[in-house]
């Protein structure tokens, strides 16, 4: 662990993920959206698995917000979760319309943006959307992040979300314009001096996952190479965003989320080894990743 970075302690994940009230219900640990999805990338086990995630992952319920194009392709895949559709355009991408966006996204404790998303011609102007104008948590993933660096980055720093940033090595580069090679040189300065700057939480993937204010930083060393498949990153995505349902936004949930995910991971690869898993084997295992950390 580097010296100038925290440490989640036994006692922190176990709070986190602490036994439940008997007198609990669903409005206790929050509505959450994920958005995406287009008819291109329809992505519906996909969006299907995310969501599920987002429910092992501890919220109250999910609203999976996507095109209409495709409500009657991912309908079928979606059994405890519900689905909010919206106008699609000619290309069959979601449309903005301000009364049908903030239908959506009423009653949500927190949101996630980006997955299977696709270019839709009106992507910038329904995140820019969201960022002014609600206050609530924001991850933004995969179509979510590349949308974002098509846009002005200072919109961060106005922003009325508190917004989470996941991005890969490649998508950060493509935000911060700053060669791989260069952040591999010096990766926690560059992420802290990143989310400093435009006020977000930033976790940055790798083989070490730093998660940083700017301030606090995080470095989470669980995973395996079994997580290097297609769906992984969807995966950590949709425990972060359920546990934003009933957390309070911060550097040390952001990063409890990502030891989850990694912790999962290894469960899975220890049953289905690093060649045979796949990413909703990490989703398998969440509940028996959980129990681990309440034995810690």
């Amino acid at each position: 662990m580097d010296i100038n970075c925290l440490e989640l302690t036994n006692e922190d994940l176990k709070e986190i993920f602490k036994e439940r009230e008997k007198d609990s219900h669903k409005g206790i640990y929050g509505y959450v959206g994920i958005l995406g999805g287009c008819m291109e990338y329809t992505g519906a086990v996909k969006l299907a698995n995310l969501s599920s995630t987002a429910l092992r992952a501890g919220c109250g319920v999910i609203r999976v917000i996507v095109p209409k194009s495709i409500e009657s392709s991912i309908a079928p895949y979606l059994l405890e979760q519900t689905i909010f559709p919206i106008e699609n355009d000619k290309e069959e991408k979601m449309k903005f319309n301000k009364e049908e966006m903030d239908k959506a996204l009423e009653k949500l404790k927190a949101i996630a943006i980006g997955m299977g998303w696709g270019k839709g011609r009106d992507n910038e102007k329904i995140l820019e959307y969201i960022l002014h104008t609600k206050k609530i948590p924001c991850v933004i993933d995969a179509d979510g992040l590349n949308t974002l660096s098509q846009m002005d980055l200072n919109i961060l720093q106005k922003t009325k979300c508190k917004v989470i940033l996941t991005p890969h090595l490649k998508e950060f580069e493509r935000l911060s314009k700053i060669s791989i090679e260069r952040v591999k040189e010096n990766p926690i300065k560059i992420a802290e001096t990143f989310a400093s700057k435009y006020h977000v939480i930033l976790l940055l993937k790798g083989t070490i996952t730093i998660v940083t204010n700017g301030i606090e930083t995080y470095l989470i060393k669980r995973g395996c190479p079994g997580m290097a498949t297609a769906g992984s990153g969807d995966v950590l995505s949709g425990i972060l965003v359920g546990m934003l349902g009933y957390c309070e936004p911060s550097t040390k949930i952001v990063a409890a989320a990502s030891y989850l995910a990694g912790m999962a991971g290894e469960l899975a690869q220890e049953k289905y080894t690093d060649i045979s898993m796949k990413a909703s084997d990490t989703i398998e295992m969440i509940p028996e990743a959980i129990k681990k950390i309440r034995k810690l």
